[in-house]
C-alpha cells in the first residue's frame, strides 16, 4: 500500500464545517421570508379593510345608512337579515368576493360606533396572535385616525428639515 497517494475523501470535521454553513445560510432566508409573509399579510389586510369601507360607502349610498351592529359585514354581500324595505334598497352585492375572515383565520369584527371619537363604524382584524385588544390589531379606525392626522404613506421616507421633493426647508 503506498503511503503517498492523493486523500480522495473529506474528513468528518471538512463536512461539519459545510452542514454548518449550509444551516447558517438556511437559517437567513427562512428568518428574511418570514418576516416578508407577515408584512405582506398586514398589507393585504389593510387592502381588504380598504375594500370593506367602499363597500360600507356604497352600502350608506343606497341605504342612507351604514350596517347596524346586528347586520354585520354579511350585508355587504348578502341581503339577508334585511327587512322587506331595505332589501327591496339594497343594490348589492358592494363585494363580490366576500373575505368572512382575515389572513389569519380570524373572523373581521364590525364595531358600530367605532371606539375613536369622530368615526361611525370600525372593522378590526385582531392580528397573528388572535387577540382582541393589543397591539398587532389592524383597525380601519386607526388608519383613518392616522390619514386624517396628516401621516401618509411616504412618512417613513422623510427625514427631519426636509419638505416635499426632498428640499430642505428654512426656518
Amino acid at each position: 500500500m503506498n503511503r503517498n497517494s492523493p486523500r480522495r475523501a473529506f474528513t468528518i470535521l471538512e463536512l461539519l464545517i459545510v452542514i454548518g454553513i449550509l444551516l447558517a445560510i438556511g437559517a437567513l432566508v427562512v428568518i428574511n421570508v418570514m418576516g416578508s409573509q407577515e408584512k405582506a399579510d398586514k398589507k393585504l389586510t389593510l387592502v381588504q379593510l380598504q375594500a370593506f369601507k367602499n363597500a360600507i360607502d356604497q352600502f350608506r349610498a343606497d341605504m342612507k345608512r351604514i350596517p347596524t351592529q346586528e347586520e354585520g359585514l354579511k350585508v355587504l354581500w348578502s341581503r339577508e337579515g334585511l327587512d322587506e324595505t331595505d332589501a327591496e334598497r339594497w343594490g348589492g352585492p358592494y363585494l363580490t368576493d366576500p373575505k368572512k375572515i382575515d389572513a389569519w383565520g380570524s373572523e373581521w369584527l364590525y364595531k358600530v360606533p367605532s371606539e375613536i371619537e369622530g368615526i361611525d363604524f370600525d372593522i378590526v382584524s385582531i392580528g397573528p396572535d388572535r387577540q382582541e385588544g393589543n397591539e398587532d390589531d389592524i383597525s380601519l379606525a386607526k388608519e383613518r385616525a392616522r390619514s386624517a392626522g396628516g401621516e401618509d404613506a411616504f412618512s417613513d421616507f422623510k427625514s427631519p428639515g426636509t419638505g416635499v421633493g426632498g428640499g430642505t426647508t428654512t426656518p
